[in-house]
C-alpha cells in the first residue's frame, strides 16, 4: 500500500501497537520476551514503520522492549507515545494528566527509549469535559516539550470533535487516536474532521473488545459476511474496513505472536482490490 501521512511523517498505513506485548491486562512482562522481541523485530522487517506505544504499558515493559528488539532505531521509524495517564501498583489505570505530569511522562517515554525526541507524543485526554481552562494549560504543556525538542509533534487520544477544533485554534495536530471500530462509529464526526484537515486519524481497539456483546466486532454479521466472500479472517476484514474508509485513516493492530502480526500485516492484499474496496465503503 502507498504511504500515508502521519503529521510531519511519511508511514505505512499499517502499523503496530505493542500494547498487546505485555502480561495480562497490559501489566507486568510477557509470557514470552523472546517471542515478543521477534514479533518487533518481524514487524519492522516487513515494512511497519508506525509503532504505537505508551510509557504505563507494563508500566516501562513496552517501551523497554522496543528499545532492546530495535534500538538502534531505523531512520524512518515513527514511535508514538502517549501522556496522560499511569499505571498504580494494582495495574489499575489511573489519571496522570496535570501540566507537570505530562512533562515527567514525555521525559519517561524519552529516557526508557533511549531517544533526545519523540516523533509523536499524545495527549490522552482523560476527563470528559467541553473545552476549559485545563485543556489549555494541557496543550500548553505539550507545545512548551515541542518547543523544547522533547517532541517533535502533537497527537490527541479520546477527543471530541470541539476539543479537536478548540486545540487546533492553538496549535498544529499531527493525529488523532480514538475508539473506532465497524460497530462503535462514535467518532466518526472526528474522523471526518480529520479528514477535512488532513489529519491521521488512528483508530484504537479496530478489532474491539471481546468475543461478543456492544464491544465485540469480529462476530458482527457483516464482518463475518466479508470473510467469506473475500476468503479471508473477520480481523482483515475490520482493519481493512477501517483503512477503505478515509485516506487519513492509519490502523494500529497488535499482537504478541508472529502469526497474528502476519495475518493483520496481510490486510494490505484486500484492498488492492477494488470491488472489495467498494464492498467495505458500504458496511
Amino acid at each position: 500500500m502507498d504511504r500515508r501521512s502521519l503529521g510531519p511523517f511519511s508511514v505505512s498505513p499499517i502499523g503496530f501497537g505493542a500494547m498487546r506485548l505485555t502480561g495480562p491486562n497490559v501489566f507486568g512482562p510477557p509470557r514470552d520476551r523472546a517471542e515478543a522481541l521477534a514479533v518487533l523485530r518481524e514487524a519492522v522487517r516487513s515494512g511497519v514503520n508506525h509503532i504505537d506505544t505508551a510509557q504505563f504499558y507494563g508500566p516501562d515493559v513496552v517501551n523497554e522492549l522496543i528499545r532492546e528488539a530495535l534500538y538502534p532505531y531505523p531512520s524512518d521509524l515513527i514511535l508514538v507515545s502517549k501522556v496522560g495517564a499511569k499505571r498504580d501498583e494494582g495495574g489499575a489505570v489511573i489519571v496522570d494528566d496535570e501540566p507537570p505530569q505530562l512533562r515527567r511522562g514525555i521525559e519517561d517515554n524519552l529516557r526508557t527509549l533511549d531517544l533526545e525526541a519523540l516523533p509523536i507524543v499524545n495527549l490522552r485526554v482523560m476527563r470528559q469535559s467541553e473545552p476549559d481552562a485545563f485543556f489549555d494549560d494541557q496543550l500548553g504543556a505539550m507545545i512548551a516539550a515541542r518547543n523544547d525538542g522533547l517532541i517533535k509533534a502533537i497527537g490527541l487520544s479520546n477527543v471530541s470533535r470541539a476539543q479537536l477544533l478548540h486545540a487546533l485554534r492553538i496549535t498544529d495536530i499531527a493525529c488523532v487516536q480514538n475508539y473506532f471500530h465497524v460497530g462503535n462509529r462514535t467518532s466518526k464526526s472526528v474522523l471526518d474532521e480529520c479528514e477535512r484537515e488532513g489529519i491521521a486519524f488512528v483508530p484504537f481497539a479496530s478489532l474491539g473488545f471481546g468475543s461478543s456483546g456492544p464491544d465485540s466486532v469480529l462476530d458482527r454479521p457483516e464482518v463475518i459476511r466479508g470473510a467469506a466472500l473475500w476468503d479471508v479472517t473477520p480481523a482483515q476484514v475490520a482493519l481493512a474496513w477501517a483503512l477503505a474508509l478515509s485516506p487519513t485513516t492509519l490502523v494500529i493492530p497488535g499482537s504478541s505472536s508472529l502469526s497474528h502480526l502476519r495475518e493483520n500485516l496481510a490486510t494490505a492484499e484486500i484492498l488492492d482490490d477494488s470491488e472489495a474496496v467498494r464492498w467495505l465503503r458500504n458496511i
